[in-house]
């Protein structure tokens, strides 16, 4: 039976246990500042291919400023247990408002009928920004991280070209990562791909990172294949190359594995062993059910409501992530978010900005919640 992360894992100060009947869901969670009952309490949501444990920098900070921190392995990922891992399984439990019931479920749970702040980083600040949007008396304020939001989808979609097809044309053909990750194979080839899991995040996490020299975003000029072949090829992949070898090509060598103080080796050992164990499926179905559409009827329910509790936007200067969808960085502060403080973005920063700048995120995090 797996145990919940131990002291030898964590740091000075975090815990981790589960949390059951949550939604059908055993919540693997991790919490700080639990000694002290009655502090206001922040909720942390990670991305992929994350676990909580990427907010093991920020989580110690915002207890010791006063908060209860918690941060759980959402649905499909590490510790948290009854999901369906199965491609040709349930896969309608992962459309957006199941994950946002999933929040509401563990802080009824943890007996909590409010929380201060929802932070939601990568794919983690879609359902933070929903959780916002749906439940603003219990999710009092957000704070999204390197994913911005442009609310709920139109009762009529825009009609444009067939983005595929006009990757596929490119003289160099392409293919848009989103749409590979809902296919069969996304999972085995990077649970069982040549290098082994290990590497491949090492690869994967500093392609993605300020470490990597090539990324230096810029914002794209619309949704066409010419301006999103722009990106770096783990967003817009060659279309022969599966991610395992597209990340592979920019693996750091061990010199550079040991300068990588934001991710020394046992803390990515820790990534590592949980997705070895459980493989890729349960993150991927979040993406399946982005593409496929699962659940989007019920989400154009509310087109045109917007996030009207305090927002802040954090991310890293050199994240291609805020661009990736052109447009939607302003779209966000123009329209989806009616109370945005912020939008912050952390110089010598990627796109794991809360595990390569902690202090700086977590003096952003400070100034939010204690305004």
């Amino acid at each position: 039976m797996i145990e919940p992360f131990g002291a030898d894992v964590l740091p000075a100060g975090v815990r981790a246990r589960f949390v059951p009947d949550v939604n059908g869901l055993c919540v693997h969670l991790l919490e700080a500042g639990f000694e002290r009952p009655g502090q206001p309490s922040v909720l942390l949501l990670h991305g992929f291919p994350e676990l909580a444990y990427s907010w093991r920098k920020i989580m110690p900070a915002l207890a010791e400023a006063g908060y209860h921190v918690i941060a759980p392995d959402q649905r499909g990922y590490g510790r948290t247990t009854g999901w369906d891992s199965d491609y040709d399984g349930d896969l309608a439990s992962f459309h957006m408002l199941n994950l946002v019931r999933d929040m509401i479920g563990l802080l009824a749970a943890l007996g909590l009928q409010s929380v201060r702040a929802v932070v939601g980083h990568d794919f983690g600040a879609s359902v933070a920004a929903w959780c916002a949007l749906l439940r603003p008396d219990i999710f009092r304020a957000v704070t999204l991280m390197s994913a911005p939001f442009v609310g709920p989808p139109s009762l009529t979609p825009a009609a444009g070209e067939d983005i595929h097809l006009a990757l596929a044309a490119l003289d160099r053909p392409r293919k848009h990562y989103q749409w590979y990750y809902a296919t069969r194979q996304a999972n085995a080839d990077m649970r069982y791909c040549r290098q082994g899991v290990h590497d491949f995040l090492r690869a994967y996490y500093h392609f993605k990172s300020a470490d990597w020299p090539d990324n230096n975003p810029v914002r794209l000029a619309g949704w066409t294949a010419a301006e999103l072949a722009r990106m770096p090829t783990y967003y817009i992949m060659d279309q022969d190359r599966e991610m395992g070898s597209t990340v592979a090509a920019a693996m750091p060598s061990a010199a550079a594995v040991v300068r990588c103080l934001w991710l020394p080796d046992t803390e990515l050992r820790v990534f590592s062993a949980e997705y070895a164990r459980t493989g890729f499926q349960g993150g991927l179905q979040w993406y399946r059910c982005r593409t496929q559409g699962i659940g989007m009827a019920q989400l154009q329910v509310f087109a045109g409501r917007t996030i009207d509790v305090r927002s802040m936007f954090v991310a890293g200067a050199r994240d291609w992530g805020i661009h990736q969808t052109p447009g939607a960085i302003q779209r966000m502060q123009d329209q989806a978010c009616t109370a945005m403080t912020g939008c912050h973005l952390v110089p010598d920063a990627g796109h794991w900005v809360q595990q390569e700048k902690p202090e700086a995120v977590t003096s952003l995090l400070r100034g939010f919640l204690d305004s």
